[in-house]
């Protein structure tokens, strides 16, 4: 290794060009290491996500809060047999204010059917949530009024514990939830109860803040009685299914057809599709992933092989001699190819740390955004191995470029 590193004042540039050629293939490896951990971590936990939720199959509509006559629509799918929980939910950006002197705070409320939303919690979700919700209404129908919204709202809500421990609120407290920054529009809510969203795997906690009744919100946020286009809107309605029926593909996709049937131009997809669709674009990304590295991976490897040329350059009258004392040429080869595959295994273990590294510092000092896809990061090691082994396989290519010219070297050339 001594001819490969160097030693003394003579020989500093030598070893400057080693040390470019381990960071240069570092860089190299540690942009995929970056985008394969965080893109597959995020990919891995939505679809995680998808294979424990509670329901099978989603009705949507394009455009926002598409679906028309929520509260009927639901009630009329639950005639389906099969079908043994019908979910409706809106989700609203609003301002809420937690003290009548505070500032306004974006958050996301959920408004559903108490009865209805807590069949369609998975294994994970059912357990942060309390049971019964504590929504007053269980069906949402006082207010609903049969489409007249004339009954009284519950004006209940339960919020994330997250959002309660920041803004100093408990079981008991009111808290004023407006569609607008006027707080004179808004309505104020009983806090009933509280869900968690620090368990691993619930998602960002700015996902969901509130979950109030379905019809309240519908009101607050205008898509209720007398709103063109909007009545009863909800976004999506999502469909828990009997057991025998979840797990037979054959007879889940005859009620999904069922079901298409009956809410007409709607959307109807099923979470086993959802999860092969997510399956194929985690794997596309992948390989888009590499893609877009494999150039930096090329200029990583295109310095190494400089540097094996360089050093073969320097070296021509050691390997005259060397070959005029009869020395093989495969055992001048197998120097330079192992030489090569060390700077590029060091490069490439280098760039696995840098690459964890840097992933680290985005999950702790990053925008939210950044932040929460950092956190989701998942290294696998068998990905992260193989990385660096098609780079320590293609630094061969870079080395039989040097071992190449070093064998075309005339032996009384080199000698003079």
């Amino acid at each position: 290794m001594k001819r490969w590193w160097g030693r003394g004042r003579a020989l500093r540039h030598s070893r400057l060009q080693t040390v470019l050629a381990v960071v240069s293939i570092a860089i190299a490896v540690a942009l995929p290491v970056v985008l394969v951990s965080v893109g597959g971590g995020v990919s891995s936990h939505e679809l995680a996500n998808i294979e424990n939720a509670g329901y099978q199959l989603v009705v949507s509509a394009p455009g926002v809060h598409g679906i028309t006559s929520a509260h009927k629509f639901s009630q009329s799918l639950l005639s389906i047999a099969g079908i043994t929980a019908a979910s409706p939910t809106l989700t609203v950006q609003v301002d809420a204010y937690a003290s009548s002197k505070g500032n306004a705070t974006s958050i996301f409320a959920e408004g559903v059917l108490p009865d209805q939303f807590s069949p369609t919690l998975g294994p994970t979700e059912s357990g942060l949530f309390p049971s019964p919700l504590p929504l007053g209404d269980p069906t949402d129908s006082v207010h609903y009024a049969g489409g007249n919204y004339s009954g009284p709202a519950t004006d209940d809500a339960i919020i994330a514990s997250t959002f309660a421990d920041t803004s100093h609120l408990a079981v008991g407290d009111t808290l004023l939830l407006s569609p607008t920054a006027n707080r004179t529009l808004g309505t104020e809510y009983l806090v009933t109860g509280t869900f968690n969203t620090l368990v691993p795997g619930f998602g960002p906690a700015e996902a969901l803040t509130v979950v109030v009744p379905l019809s309240d919100l519908q009101v607050l946020a205008g898509v209720g009685k007398g709103n063109v286009g909007a009545f009863d809107a909800a976004d999506s309605v999502q469909l828990a299914v009997a057991g025998s029926i979840a797990d037979n593909p054959t007879a889940l996709a005859h009620l999904k057809t069922e079901v298409q049937a009956h809410s007409g131009y709607y959307s109807v997809t099923s979470l086993s599709q959802e999860a092969a669709q997510l399956q194929s674009a985690s794997g596309l990304l992948t390989g888009f992933y590499l893609a877009l590295s494999s150039v930096g991976l090329t200029v990583g490897l295109l310095f190494l092989a400089l540097v094996l040329l360089r050093r073969v350059e320097s070296d021509r009258r050691s390997i005259g001699i060397r070959r005029a004392l009869g020395l093989s040429g495969r055992s001048i080869a197998r120097e330079i190819l192992v030489g090569g595959a060390i700077l590029a295994l060091l490069g490439g273990a280098t760039g696995v740390v840098a690459g964890y590294l840097i992933v680290e510092v985005l999950a702790t000092w990053a925008t939210s955004a950044v932040r929460e896809a950092a956190q989701l990061a998942v290294f696998s090691p068998l990905e992260l191995t193989e990385l660096v082994a098609g780079v320590v396989g293609l630094s061969l290519l870079a080395g039989a470029v040097a071992t190449r010219a070093a064998l075309r070297i005339p032996i009384t050339e080199a000698l003079r």
